[in-house]
């Protein structure tokens, strides 16, 4: 993708604005990596935990009558994953520590999902795929597709491809 340097920039700016974030990833709604800031984390298995949590988080919005999802909030003994939305197709996910101030990390996290958003909803418009699939195989358990209620999922040798905002329950 074109737009993953930008994308990059962006996650860099995000992280000298909130010293207290450790990591930073922009990824597909579906899970594939787009860019990211991650020291320690694994990428690949973030993105894929945040398409999980988002499809789980976007069910909860939309089965309570709250809407379209716009972000998450995680809070750990030591820190936060927030998640937010990024455009039609694209998510932002955070890591932050303990002692982040939330609204700052809101405020900022917003203001950067909105831009990586502009800038793969770009790319995409003009024909550049959102995300280039892992080019290495993975040992990691197959993703599961999103089943009706009352179904037993069934695995799957590639990942969903429906977007979680998009596909009826």
């Amino acid at each position: 993708m074109a737009a993953e340097a930008e994308v990059l920039d962006e996650l860099h700016r995000l992280r000298a604005r909130v010293p207290q974030l450790t990591g930073a990833l922009a990824a597909s709604a579906d899970g594939l990596v787009l860019a990211h800031d991650t020291p320690g984390v694994e990428p690949d298995g973030l993105a894929a935990l945040t398409a999980a949590a988002l499809g789980v988080a976007i069910r909860m919005a939309e089965s309570t009558g709250h809407g379209d999802l716009r972000e998450l909030l995680v809070r750990g003994v030591h820190g936060y994953v927030a998640t937010y939305a990024a455009g039609g197709s694209a998510v932002l996910t955070l890591l932050a520590q303990d002692r982040v101030n939330v609204g700052r990390l809101h405020l900022e996290g917003r203001r950067s999902g909105t831009r990586i958003g502009e800038l793969v909803d770009a790319a995409t418009a003009r024909g550049e795929p959102a995300a280039e699939p892992p080019a290495k195989t993975s040992a990691k358990a197959p993703l599961r597709t999103r089943t009706p209620r009352g179904t037993t999922p069934r695995s799957t040798s590639t990942p969903a491809t429906n977007h979680p905002r998009t596909s009826e329950s």
